[in-house]
């Protein structure tokens, strides 16, 4: 069982948990349900950089990154750094996030907030819009076609703009439909870790034009992004570079700063 079937198999218990707590009513009379959601692809589209910035503790690849900054901080420095949109993690076990983070951020920055998590179920779609996040992420390597079409359906009637994660050519193939409106490559290989911009280089011939975009993972100098916007990305995932700063804010702006020379 590699890290990501641990990792599936832990949320499966953790969301019928969660569902046996708070019920969909619930999450629904949530002052935060009917806000008006704001577009991280229409900013994607109209940026120069690109910057989507993670608020990021752990992960299982890089143990701690940081544990003392607060979300609200982090989110209001990214907010005037001139990011396009805040990826907050919301899993517990593994990247030390959780959904209070999510709101935290909601309460401190308008920008497009995107609910990073390994999302398996509707419940956690809903949950997601519940908690003020613009922007849900499927990952194609944990769900079926039938699944990432019931849940990019859902996130689209919710008003909530959708990033699928692919890792390879099958996982494309599979997913592509019109309720998608980002596609995300990781650069990160999930069975051994290693991490390869050429992931991002030879799929972005495969993915049609319509959707934007996104590189993820392994990003980590201006020089990185400039190597692949001739590739046709209008997004960047940066999450470890800024986090492992004590000021991520100030660093992100920094970076948008060398990136627009």
């Amino acid at each position: 069982m590699n890290i990501l079937d641990k990792i599936v198999a832990d949320k499966r218990k953790e969301v019928d948990l969660r569902q046996s707590l708070i019920p969909i009513k619930q999450l629904e009379s949530s002052v935060l349900f009917g806000r008006q959601t704001n577009s991280l692809v229409n900013n994607l589209r109209a940026s120069q950089s690109g910057i989507i910035a993670e608020h990021k503790r752990r992960s299982p690849s890089k143990a701690v990154i940081n544990q003392s900054l607060n979300v609200q901080d982090v989110a209001s420095g990214y907010e005037s750094a001139g990011v396009c949109g805040m990826s907050v993690l919301t899993d517990s076990k593994y990247f030390g996030g959780s959904l209070d983070d999510l709101i935290l951020a909601r309460a401190s920055c308008q920008l497009p907030l995107l609910r990073k998590e390994f999302i398996i179920n509707e419940y956690q779609i809903l949950e997601a819009k519940s908690y003020g996040a613009d922007v849900i992420l499927l990952i194609a390597a944990i769900l079926s076609r039938d699944e990432i079409k019931q849940f990019s359906e859902l996130a689209k009637q919710l008003q909530m703009d959708v990033l699928l994660e692919v890792h390879n050519e099958e996982e494309l193939n599979k997913s592509l439909m019109p309720s998608l409106d980002m596609l995300g490559v990781n650069n990160r290989n999930l069975k051994t870790f290693s991490v390869s911009l050429d992931t991002s280089k030879e799929l972005s011939k495969k993915i049609p034009d319509e959707f934007v975009k996104v590189s993820e993972s392994g990003i980590s100098s201006v020089e990185a992004i400039k190597e692949l916007q001739p590739y046709g990305y209008k997004g960047f995932l940066i999450g470890e570079n800024f986090m492992k700063t004590d000021n991520p804010g100030k660093s992100a702006q920094d970076f948008i700063k060398t990136l627009e020379i």
